[in-house]
């Protein structure tokens, strides 16, 4: 989860919302990502599917049975269906997303009978660490906001 976080901490240096994700096959690091979706124009390019695109590409393959994405926050239904069709076997994330969160937060997709792949889901690992990178991001946005209103309103 720290490499993950690593990969959160590069999102936000390109101004996006601080979410990274790593994938581990036998215990080394094969694909890593963070959100890209502002800088890349591109609304999927969510940090899980950076991350499974670069795992993908460098074992050259689009399934990816085994392996374990770890993410920093609880990923979205784009994300887990991605993640589902690659048949990985384990998600670990961080913080949970009470907004659009597919593991258990919203709905849970890892756990749909109906589905044909299912995925072991472990959340909460560092989530004090992944949630204050979160919550600092959103606050200072707010905070950003506030001082544009107010310049806007002295104009």
């Amino acid at each position: 989860m720290r490499a993950a976080l690593r990969q959160a901490e590069r999102a936000l240096a390109l101004g996006e919302v601080p979410v990274g994700a790593v994938v581990v096959l036998d215990g080394v690091i094969v694909g890593a990502g963070c959100n890209q979706p502002i800088s890349a124009h591109d609304p999927s390019a969510h940090a899980e599917i950076m991350a499974l695109r670069d795992a993908a590409a460098r074992i050259g393959n689009y399934r990816l049975p085994g392996a374990t994405l770890y993410v920093t926050l609880e990923p979205c239904a784009m994300c887990a269906g991605a993640i589902l069709h690659a048949r990985v076997a384990r998600v670990v994330y961080g913080a949970r997303d009470p907004k659009t969160g597919a593991a258990g937060s919203v709905v849970d997709l890892f756990a749909e009978p109906r589905l044909n792949h299912h995925a072991e889901v472990i959340g909460g690992v560092l989530a004090a660490d992944c949630g204050g990178l979160l919550s600092a991001f959103f606050a200072a946005r707010r905070a950003r906001r506030r001082t544009s209103d107010v310049t806007d309103q002295r104009s």
